[in-house]
């Protein structure tokens, strides 16, 4: 006889009833955020809520201090420059060089309303500057609201896993789509967001000679920056540096968020690096519709421009301290995110110890890194009956299948969980192993 599930099964139910969720698997992360949030209102019991990628710690003090005293100085009232604040463009610079050692000028470093619109802006400007090119390449899983984008922009997107297909296979994988000359842009996010899979340097090159061969644009997602807590990415000027595909290749733009790093999620800043060439490189069909702009200016004095006049003034400032202090030794940025890396080492070893897996477990042979998401499945489940099982458990997530992935399982975040937590998920998980044997 099973025994009873703390949040009352009914109670679920109507829920999501109520919001019309014919397949749970396809839940957005609004909607999970939702049931939890009426289960746990009109049963009383506390949610162990893991559904949503907001940072759970307090906003980097030296960007706050930045902030305020700009907004006590007047600059509120001005319009921000639209190509950014010239401190934050050479702090951005000087950070890039410092932590991923490469060399990006100041022109090129452009903030925006965090890396969503980055990434926005980003897809614009690579959907037009080629006629022939009119779809974007996800190496999935990832970021959904990305994938809106571009169905919002009218553009084509493929897809693929990329649990199949690490190491050697990558190449020929990436290059079937490449070949057909009809990608505009590769999009991934490293680490990855949701399975916390860290693209190595072999494939980082692959990925990059294949850009540089069939001409496309890799637009490399940096959100959870530096947070490949297995190796020590904390010294300005000094390896191991972060992984990226700008060492490989000159076609790229990076898009480093405020959000993660820096816990700056409110302010919506971040900043949008283009390589050099990229940045001055002329495509025909730019030079015809944009008064012969190369890519970069394009960018910013058109496509920004259009969509927000800039980025909010004070927020800059606030960015620009954060980037100038970590890039001078002064702020330690990691030291603060670690405690993501800590949760997912406690909340890993509990759901294991009661039948969990952990879905991509690996980078290659090595386990990934402890950080601020991974994925979990449970055998014999789907991740949809996964999903809605564990909220009468009073434990939120969502599914992998609404970020790209083809396995079953779900996305954990470790943002939000607090010490009192880790012995009422364990206490919990033991009464679902005992109601769901294997």
């Amino acid at each position: 006889m099973s025994r009873p599930t703390p949040i009352p099964k009914s109670i679920v139910d109507n829920a999501i009833s109520e919001l019309g969720i014919s397949d749970f698997s396809f839940a957005t992360i609004r909607e999970v955020k939702s049931v939890a949030a009426t289960a746990e209102s009109l049963s009383g019991v506390e949610f162990i809520k893991m559904e949503m990628g907001i940072p759970g710690l307090p906003a980097a003090k030296v960007g706050v201090e930045a902030q305020i005293k700009a907004l006590k100085e007047g600059i509120a009232h001005s319009y921000p420059d639209i190509q950014g604040l010239p401190e934050l463009k050479q702090a951005a610079s000087d950070f890039v060089r410092a932590y991923i050692g490469v060399d990006i000028n100041a022109e090129g470093c452009i903030p925006v309303c965090g890396s969503m619109q980055g990434m926005f802006g980003a897809l614009l400007t690579c959907g037009q500057a080629d006629k022939r090119k009119d779809t974007v390449l996800f190496i999935d899983p990832g970021f959904p609201v990305q994938k809106m984008q571009v169905s919002i922009l009218g553009l084509k997107l493929a897809t693929f896993d990329v649990y199949d297909y690490r190491g050697e296979k990558l190449g020929p994988k990436l290059e079937s789509y490449l070949k057909e000359g009809n990608v505009c842009a590769v999009i991934y996010s490293n680490p990855n967001n949701p399975a916390w899979i860290c693209l190595n340097e072999d494939e980082l090159r692959t990925i990059g000679s294949l850009a540089t061969k069939y001409d496309t644009v890799v637009l490399e997602d940096l959100a959870y920056f530096a947070m490949d807590f297995r190796k020590d990415l904390s010294h300005p000027y000094e390896p191991p540096y972060q992984a990226t595909v700008a060492h490989y290749t000159d076609n790229y733009a990076l898009l480093i968020s405020g959000s993660k790093a820096f816990s700056y999620a409110g302010e919506r800043i971040g900043v949008v690096c283009i390589s050099d060439k990229l940045y001055h490189r002329h495509y025909p069909a730019l030079t015809e519709r944009y008064q012969g702009l190369p890519f970069g200016p394009v960018f910013s004095t058109r496509m920004l421009y259009a969509l927000s006049s800039g980025t909010s003034h004070s927020a800059q400032y606030a960015l620009a301290a954060m980037l100038r202090a970590a890039a001078d030794g002064k702020f330690d940025f990691r030291s603060d995110v670690q405690i993501y890396g800590e949760r997912a080492h406690k909340l890993k070893e509990i759901f294991l110890r009661h039948g969990f897996t952990i879905v991509y477990d690996k980078d290659l042979d090595e386990p990934i890194a402890d950080g601020f998401y991974f994925t979990i499945g449970y055998p014999g489940m789907t991740g949809g009956e996964l999903a809605k099982e564990l909220l009468y458990y009073g434990v939120s997530a969502i599914c992998l299948i609404t970020t790209g992935s083809h396995q079953e399982g779900l996305r954990v975040c470790t943002s939000f969980i607090r010490d009192n937590q880790y012995a009422l998920l364990d206490e919990r998980m033991a009464v679902f192993a005992e109601n769901n044997p294997r």
